[in-house]
């Protein structure tokens, strides 16, 4: 159901970026709803015809990662619902993480939207359009197991050297607070950076820590040490001034939630239902 571009893809996409659009822009066929056409279901305009091009950033489990071969999780599988109501397909890009902050991939007109467990922020605003929020996040201090280390406070009192996924709302959060961290491309690398000790203590979204403390091993080493409520809620972006998307978005969302879709996908992916994490108040 969804196909992975993968990283030599993408460096294709990111040198060829000029003549895609040329190459685009000559097969275009004529919008009459035909196999050809780039418009689906609603009058919703796609960048590639049948289907709904998402941009994320691998992995960033249970939100989005490679499994046996195919990229599934919660983002996924909740735009997998506003694809099918488009009458298409969704495939998927790994891009690099910053590209969601500019809105560069949407811009280019190499993905339609943008999925990553992203945060809804102001200076994310003046680039992209955010759907209507979906999720409830939390930070979490993750340490070793008899570290001694029970919050970020005890990170700064102790001088405990700390990590964090680069250009994320953590890394951010713990910069605001003093800190100087460790910087990871991706949240795999900031976990493994706390297995392997490069640091000691991460900051990384509460959600990612639950999937990974489902691992046995893992749990037995590793604790969270303290959540913090920075009050961050993830939402999906398009391109600004696409609210024909960005509607169908929300659409997919209510309905998921009335039908009881996304209880059981969150329950599939993130763990027992938490209404107040999965229920945020519409932006």
């Amino acid at each position: 159901m969804k196909t992975l571009l993968g990283r030599r893809a993408r460096a294709l996409a990111a040198t060829t970026a000029t003549a895609g659009l040329v190459l685009l822009t000559a097969c275009t066929s004529s919008d009459d709803g035909g196999s050809g056409s780039k418009t689906a279901a609603g009058g919703v305009e796609v960048v590639k015809a049948g289907q709904l091009t998402t941009c994320t950033h691998l992995p960033y489990p249970p939100f989005q990662s490679e499994i046996d071969g195919e990229v599934q999780g919660f983002d996924v599988a909740l735009i997998d619902l506003v694809a099918e109501d488009l009458g298409v397909k969704q495939e998927i890009l790994d891009t690099p993480f910053e590209n969601f902050k500019t809105g560069a991939f949407l811009n280019s007109g190499e993905c339609d939207l943008a999925a990553a467990g992203m945060t809804i922020t102001d200076e994310r605003k003046k680039n992209v359009d955010f759907s209507d929020p979906y999720f409830n996040a939390t930070q979490a201090v993750l340490v070793d197991k008899g570290s001694g280390v029970a919050s970020l406070a005890d990170v700064k009192a102790k001088n405990v050297k700390l990590g964090a996924q680069a250009q994320t709302t953590g890394e951010d959060y713990v910069k605001g607070q003093g800190f100087d961290p460790v910087s990871f491309e991706s949240s795999d690398a900031v976990l493994n950076g706390l297995r392997t000790g490069q640091v000691d203590a991460v900051v990384i979204d509460y959600p990612v820590v639950q999937g990974w403390l489902k691992d046995k091993a893992n749990a037995d080493a590793f604790e969270v040490a303290e959540q913090i409520d920075t009050g961050e809620e993830y939402g999906f972006t398009v391109k600004k001034g696409n609210t024909a998307l960005r509607e169908a978005v929300n659409k997919a969302l209510a309905d998921a939630k009335a039908d009881g879709t996304y209880k059981k996908l969150y329950e599939q992916w993130i763990g027992p239902y938490d209404e107040s994490a999965a229920s945020p108040a519409a932006s």
